[in-house]
């Protein structure tokens, strides 16, 4: 009976491993023929002057309102209505509460859903004691010939600078867009989970008016080189099509306090260790999404055929695939609702035993879990169940978006006519952008920067030396003219 067994299972397996082998021989991307694009008219000169000009202004953000510097705003915009006098004829422009921008291009038929192109006004602030590690001073957008240095450079005053050139351009070059189209530019967007957040006030203000959005495009991932000697030679274009949800709990231990010269078996902060411990060791359980399937079977039909011997089987692998993700901290954050302890507070004084020792906790959910569903599982995963948890602050995870609406099919084809080597996937997003307040009044949102960038320069974001290579201005210019030229006009 062994001996039959043991035949049965090795043919059985033989035949698996041939038509794996035949399986990858065809597992391949979907052929479909590009053409090439027309070489798009740009004014590359304006748009390097206004982006260095740009990051000049100070449009610095912060969560305590009374320390932005409105007048850095203000200026903002005039600089805009002066660096683009035909948006400033030809569109309708608004202030919304109190610093955002909307403008509004009349379609010829405004019963139909409109367009809205996304980009945020504001900065993150310089780190105090850093200003001098800079190459060039983070507000002098100096630019070199190859970089244009500055706070805002990647995040996100380009993507801003070749939305507003596309539609100069658009309208210098007589274009006249049947649906309307929108431009929201918010003034807070960098602070996460803000309660007076501009775009939400911007989306609010159209949904009062009946607006409805055809799709809503805003910054996300960038194209960047997938390079793998041997197995893959390609260029990845992420388009985001959800956002993980932000929320912080304080987490909090009440304990006798008194002098530390007699201190109890554990203090407040002792007790709180193990509330640390208890959170670190009880992740949130992972799951490969349909979006991250669909990202690793785009990726995997473009590798080597000896690599795609395995990626052809991803199916059989899952379990093996969570696995090694929860095991690297970027690829982790895919496939679950993350839990970060950040911040501690204990006893004012050393030598004070704490009566409440506190730890602030940073969780970024997955779309379907909420906020609620966060506390729970603190209150689950917790020993101690004498803790108190307190809500500090919140943004519930996105919706996701489909795949094959015109917008996202838009966004594919002009990746591909571009550059055939590209590989278009969608993923989601592990920051917050403005884009996820515009769902009440739009089902196709979508974040996607039109820039080829390495993930070395993407690392200076919000860090010393932020900066963009001038070369990629031009293509995220062509990219929006492209996009609204099709979605608008057609």
């Amino acid at each position: 009976m062994a001996v039959l067994f043991l035949k049965w299972f090795l043919a059985t397996f033989g035949v698996f491993v041939g038509i794996t082998l035949i399986r990858a021989v065809f597992h391949l991307p979907k052929k479909k023929e590009y053409v090439p694009l027309p070489e798009e008219k740009v004014n590359r000169e304006r748009a390097e002057k206004n982006l260095s000009e740009a990051i000049k202004i100070k449009t610095v953000s912060y969560p305590e309102e009374e320390l932005v510097d409105w007048a850095e705003f203000k200026r903002f915009h005039d600089f805009l209505d002066e660096a683009y006098p035909l948006i400033k004829e030809n569109l309708e422009r608004e202030v919304v509460a109190p610093a955002s921008l909307l403008y509004r291009w009349k379609g010829e038929d405004s019963s139909l859903d409109a367009v809205a192109l996304l980009s945020h006004m504001d900065v993150v602030p310089i780190s105090e004691g850093t200003e001098k590690d800079w190459t060039h001073p983070p507000f002098d957008g100096v630019n070199d010939g190859e970089f244009i240095w500055g706070r805002g450079a990647l995040d996100m005053k380009n993507h801003l600078v070749c939305v507003m050139e596309a539609i100069e351009d658009l309208i210098e070059e007589g274009f006249r867009p049947k649906r309307d189209i929108y431009l929201c530019f918010g003034h807070n967007e960098e602070v996460v989970g803000s309660d007076n957040a501009g775009a939400h006030a911007i989306m609010e203000t159209l949904k009062s008016r009946g607006v409805r959005l055809e799709c809503v495009i805003d910054e996300g991932g960038a194209i960047l080189p997938l390079k793998i000697k041997g197995i893959v030679d390609k260029y990845l274009a992420g388009v985001g099509i959800a956002e993980k949800g932000y929320v912080d709990y304080e987490v909090s231990v009440l304990h006798k306090g008194g002098h530390s010269s007699q201190p109890p078996k554990h203090t407040a902060l002792g007790k709180l260790a193990d509330v640390i411990k208890d959170l670190e060791n009880n992740q949130f359980k992972s799951k490969l999404t349909p979006a991250t399937l669909d990202l690793f079977n785009k990726i995997g039909r473009n590798v080597s055929y000896p690599a795609r011997i395995i990626t052809c089987n991803l199916w059989l692998l899952k379990p093996l695939i969570k696995a090694v993700m929860k095991r690297i901290p970027p690829a982790a954050s895919l496939i679950r609702t993350t839990t970060a302890v950040t911040m501690a507070q204990g006893s004012p004084a050393a030598n004070v035993l704490p009566q409440k020792a506190s730890v602030t906790v940073n969780f970024r959910q997955m779309p379907g879990t909420t906020a609620e569903d966060v506390k729970k599982h603190i209150q689950k995963v917790v020993k101690n169940k004498d803790i108190e948890i307190e809500l500090l602050k919140s943004k519930e995870a996105s919706r996701f978006s489909p795949t094959d609406s015109k917008a996202y099919k838009l966004i594919e084809e002009l990746c591909m006519q571009s550059n055939p080597d590209n590989i278009v996937v969608p993923y989601l997003v592990m920051g917050g952008t403005d884009a996820c307040f515009f769902e009440p009044i739009c089902n196709n949102v979508y974040r996607f920067a039109p820039f080829v960038v390495n993930t070395g320069l993407l690392l200076c974001t919000h860090a010393t030396n932020e900066r963009v290579p001038v070369s990629i201005l031009p293509e995220g210019i062509a990219f929006f003219k492209r996009f609204t030229r099709r979605m608008a006009g057609e």
